[in-house]
């Protein structure tokens, strides 16, 4: 029977403690090379998707206001700027910037392309359903906590019934977020989209 030696038993943990330390080390650069190449993944899908909503002509913005200075009458203003046929939609009033403002989608008098919203989760349900109708394939709901809508409750317009009724309906659908942030974006909004980013918080899955 061999019996290890003192100076035996020492090697042996020497060396169980550096293949321990190999291993675990590899492991977490592992982790973190596919956690860095799954966030990649998930920003580059929002990319893609503000890309084809970029891409549509006609837009929808809903939830404009003549009583302030809103981001939703920013983002008119800005799809305006950049060529877009835009509908300013709003039930409460009746003209905007000198334009027909509707009621609903339904009431605009051709189909919009994509639609952005900023309004209560409640009216983003109803504005949801009436593109499921209209056969509306690109809806933007607006957060400004990025697409993480639970870190600001007050300030989004997601709605997650919506967000699933979108997916099961084939609509393109981005859960946060800001137009403002990527169409010509101003130094604020800009560097607004960077942080969100490097936080994570700009990830769709």
């Amino acid at each position: 029977m061999h019996v290890l030696k003192s100076r035996d038993i020492c090697n042996l943990h020497f060396r169980i403690t550096v293949v321990n330390f190999l291993f675990s080390r590899a492991y977490n650069e592992l982790s973190e090379n596919i956690l860095n190449q799954r966030r990649s993944i998930l920003m580059a899908k929002i990319d893609t998707m503000v890309q084809d909503f970029l891409a549509q002509k006609k837009v929808a913005v809903v939830g404009v206001s003549d009583k302030r200075e809103t981001g939703c009458n920013m983002a008119y203003a800005k799809f305006k700027e950049n060529g877009y046929q835009v509908y300013a939609v709003n039930p409460r009033i009746s003209t905007f910037n000198g334009e027909p403002c509707f009621p609903d989608l339904k009431s605009i008098p051709e189909k919009p392309d994509a639609v952005f919203i900023l309004a209560s989760p409640k009216v983003t349900d109803r504005i949801v359903q009436q593109c499921v109708d209209l056969g509306v394939k690109h809806v933007w709901m607006h957060c400004m906590m990025g697409t993480k809508p639970g870190l600001a409750a007050g300030m989004t317009s997601v709605s997650q019934e919506a967000v699933e009724k979108c997916k099961a309906n084939g609509i393109a659908v981005i859960p946060g977020s800001c137009p403002n942030q990527f169409l010509k974006a101003d130094f604020g909004h800009a560097m607004m989209r960077g942080l969100w980013r490097l936080f994570g918080f700009m990830n769709v899955n």
